[in-house]
C-alpha cells in the first residue's frame, strides 16, 4: 500500500513540474485569440453546471410522480396535479435546448481558437527557426527538437485547451455532484475519489511511458518519413524508377513501422490490463455503494427521488472522474511535448552582434582578412580550415580552387558569418566580424551558393527575392537577368517574367539545371553590395555560356570585392589572383600565368582539364 501511495506521490510530482509550461502554453492561446478564449470559458461553466440542474430537476419530478400516483385523481384535480409535472418536463427539454446550443457554439468557438493558436505558434517556430545559427542545423538533435516542436508541439496548445477546458467543465459538475451527495452521507464523494485512484495512477504511469517512448523513437519516425518522401517526392522520381529502387525503401519504411507498431502495441497492451484491472476495484467500490443505497431505500430513510438523484449523481460522478483522468493525462502528456516546443523557442544563437557593433563603411573596395583561421563543424572531429590565413583585395576578382572537400564553400559561410571560428579571428577592412551585427555584414555581400534554392514562384519574383529592401522595379530584374545571360531562356517561357516555375503548383514550369542556376545568379545581381561570393557559379554552363558571363561578371565586378568560388580553371584563369586550396588550406597563390609557370597543382590540374576538354570536343561535336 505504501510503495502505491510511494508511486502515486511520485506521479503527481512530475505531474506539478509541467505546470509552468501549462501556464505559458495557455498565454500562448490567450496571446492567439483573447477574445476567442473568453467567450469559450464562459460556455464551459455553463455546461459545467446544466448538469447538476438536470439532476434536481430530474429527483423533484420522480417525487412529483410518485405523490401524485400515491392516490386517486379527479377530474377536478388532474390539472392541478399534472401541471407542476409538467413545469418540471419543459424545464429539463429547456435544459436540453441550451445544451444543445451552448455544445454547437463550443464547437464553433474551438474551431476558430484551434486556427488561431496553430497559425501563431507555428509563426514562433518560423521565426525562430530563423534566428539560431546555421551551425543547429548540422546537429541531428536539433532536427529530433525541430521535428517534435513542429509536428508533435505545434497542435499540442490546442490540444491542451480542449484537455483544459475538459477538466474546467467536468471539474466543475463534479464538484456538484459530490456536493449532491454529501447529504445523504459524507463519506460517498470519498468512496468515489476511492474508486478512481487505481486509474490515475495507470493513466499517469502510461501517458509517461508513452512520452519516453516517443522521445527515444523520433530518429526512427524520421526516418520513415524519409523513406516515405523518397517514394512520392518529385525529387526523388527519376532514380526510384531508374534503378528500381521503389520495393528497397518500401521494405525499409515498412520494417521502421513494423517495430514501431509493435512497441506501440505493447504499451496498449500494458495500458489495457491496468485499466481492466482499476475498472474492476472500481465496480467492486460502486456495487458496495448501491448495496448500501438500496438498503436506505428499503427502509424508508430515502423516497424514490432520491434514489433516482443517487443513482445519477454517483454514475455520472464515476464517468466524469475517468473524463477527468483522461483529461489530466493528455494534459500531462501534451505538457511533456510541449516541453519541446518550448526548449526550441528558447535556443539562443551564438553568433551575436555585439552591444555596440561598428559600423561598416563602403566608400570603397573593401577588403577581407582570415588571419590563422581554424574552423570545423558541430559534431565533427575532422577540420575544414586548418590555420587558415587569406587576403581577399578589395575592388579586385580573387578565385579559389581545389579539389571537392578543399573547405572552398566553408569558406563563403565564414566570410557571412554563418558561424564563429574556433581559432584566429576574419576582419572586414581591418574589422573583426565579431565587432560588426552579422546582419549589417550580410547586408553588404551578396552569395550564390552552391545549390541555390529554386522558388516556386515568378520569374520576376525570383529575381527580386534578391533584394526585397529596394523594391526592385522590372527594370531592375531585367538588368539582372541580362548581367546573368538569363535573358534568352526567360523570354523563352510562356509568360516571360511572369511565368510560375517549379512544379509544387498548377501551370508551374521547370526549368534546367543549367536555366535554374541564371535565374539564381540574376537574384544575386540583383543585390546591389560591395562584395560579391560566387560558388560555382559556372558548373552548370557550357564553355559558349561560360565565356560570354565571364565578359559580363569582369564588367559587373568592376569596383567591387568579388570572391569566385569554382573548380574549372577556365572560370578561374580570368580572375586577379587565384588561390589553390587542399585540405583546408592555401597551397598554392598567384595569377593565371604565374601558376603555370610555377608548375604545381594548379599547372597539372589546368592541364588535365584542357586535355579533357579537348578530347570531348573532338570526340563528341
Amino acid at each position: 500500500m505504501m510503495n502505491a501511495i510511494s508511486l502515486l506521490t511520485d506521479r503527481l510530482r512530475k505531474g506539478l513540474r509541467q505546470a509552468p509550461y501549462l501556464l505559458r502554453a495557455l498565454g500562448l492561446v490567450w496571446e492567439a485569440a483573447p477574445h476567442t478564449t473568453v467567450g469559450w470559458l464562459i460556455l464551459l461553466l455553463i455546461q459545467g453546471l446544466l448538469p447538476v440542474a438536470t439532476v434536481y430537476l430530474t429527483r423533484a419530478l420522480v417525487n412529483r410522480l410518485v405523490a401524485a400516483t400515491d392516490g386517486n385523481i379527479s377530474a377536478g384535480s388532474l390539472w392541478i396535479t399534472v401541471q407542476p409535472v409538467l413545469g418540471l418536463v419543459l424545464a429539463l427539454i429547456a435544459i436540453m435546448v441550451v445544451s444543445e446550443a451552448t455544445r454547437s457554439l463550443l464547437s464553433y468557438l474551438r474551431t476558430i481558437q484551434a486556427e488561431a493558436v496553430r497559425d501563431h505558434i507555428a509563426a514562433l517556430v518560423q521565426r525562430q527557426s530563423m534566428r539560431v545559427d546555421i551551425a543547429f542545423y548540422d546537429s541531428p538533435a536539433y532536427f529530433d527538437q525541430l521535428h517534435r516542436a513542429r509536428y508533435e508541439a505545434l497542435s499540442k496548445p490546442t490540444a491542451l485547451l480542449e484537455n483544459m477546458g475538459s477538466l474546467l467543465q467536468n471539474g466543475l459538475t463534479l464538484i456538484a455532484m459530490a456536493l449532491v451527495l454529501i447529504p445523504y452521507g459524507w463519506w460517498l464523494p470519498l468512496a468515489l475519489i476511492a474508486s478512481s485512484l487505481p486509474a490515475f495512477y495507470i493513466v499517469f504511469s502510461q501517458r509517461l511511458a508513452l512520452h519516453r517512448w516517443r522521445m527515444r523513437t523520433t530518429e526512427r519516425e524520421r526516418q520513415a518519413s524519409y523513406f516515405f518522401w523518397l517514394q512520392t517526392a518529385r525529387e526523388s522520381a527519376s532514380e526510384m524508377r531508374l534503378f528500381a529502387l521503389g520495393d528497397h525503401f518500401r521494405t525499409r519504411y515498412a520494417q521502421l513501422r513494423t517495430q514501431l507498431r509493435g512497441e506501440r502495441a505493447q504499451l496498449a497492451k500494458q495500458q489495457a490490463l491496468g485499466e481492466l484491472a482499476a475498472g474492476a476495484g472500481a465496480l467492486a467500490i460502486t456495487a458496495g455503494v448501491m448495496v448500501w443505497m438500496i438498503r436506505q431505500a428499503i427502509r424508508g430513510m430515502i423516497t424514490l427521488g432520491d434514489v433516482a438523484l443517487f443513482y445519477q449523481a454517483f454514475s455520472q460522478g464515476q464517468r466524469l472522474v475517468r473524463t477527468l483522468l483522461t483529461s489530466m493525462g493528455e494534459i500531462y502528456t501534451n505538457s511533456l511535448f510541449l516541453t519541446d516546443l518550448f526548449a526550441f523557442l528558447e535556443l539562443e544563437p551564438t553568433v551575436k552582434a555585439p552591444a555596440h557593433p561598428q559600423e561598416i563603411k563602403a566608400e570603397s573596395a573593401l577588403t577581407l582578412q582570415l588571419d590563422h583561421v581554424t574552423f570545423r563543424y558541430p559534431d565533427s572531429s575532422r577540420l575544414a580550415l586548418d590555420d587558415f590565413t587569406l587576403t581577399i583585395p578589395g575592388g579586385k576578382i580573387t578565385a579559389i580552387v581545389g579539389m571537392n572537400g578543399a573547405g572552398k564553400s566553408t569558406l563563403a559561410k565564414l566570410l557571412c558569418r554563418f558561424y564563429d571560428v574556433e581559432e584566429g579571428r576574419i576582419m572586414l577592412d581591418g574589422t573583426d566580424l565579431h565587432d560588426l551585427s552579422p546582419a549589417e555584414l550580410r547586408n553588404h555581400i551578396t552569395v550564390l551558393f552552391q545549390q541555390p534554392l529554386q522558388y516556386n514562384a515568378s520569374v520576376a519574383e525570383n529575381i527580386a527575392l534578391g533584394d526585397l529592401t529596394s523594391a526592385a522595379s522590372r527594370a531592375d530584374i531585367e538588368a539582372a537577368a541580362f548581367a546573368a545571360n538569363a535573358v534568352e531562356p526567360i523570354e523563352r517561357l510562356p509568360a516571360g517574367y511572369d511565368t510560375l516555375l517549379g512544379k509544387w503548383f498548377a501551370g508551374g514550369t521547370d526549368l534546367s539545371v543549367g536555366e535554374w542556376q541564371r535565374i539564381a545568379l540574376s537574384r544575386a545581381y540583383l543585390r546591389q553590395t560591395p562584395i560579391m561570393i560566387l560558388d560555382e557559379p559556372t558548373s552548370a554552363m557550357d564553355p559558349w555560356a561560360e565565356a560570354d558571363w565571364l565578359e559580363r561578371f569582369r564588367l559587373l565586378a568592376s569596383g567591387r570585392t568579388a570572391v569566385i568560388i569554382t573548380h574549372r580553371f577556365t572560370t578561374a584563369r580570368y580572375a586577379d589572383i587565384i588561390h589553390v586550396m587542399e585540405v583546408g588550406r592555401i597551397v598554392e597563390s598567384g595569377s593565371h600565368e604565374e601558376l603555370l609557370a610555377h608548375g604545381g597543382r594548379y599547372a597539372q590540374s589546368w592541364r588535365t582539364q584542357m586535355r579533357h576538354r579537348s578530347f570531348k570536343e573532338n570526340n563528341f561535336p
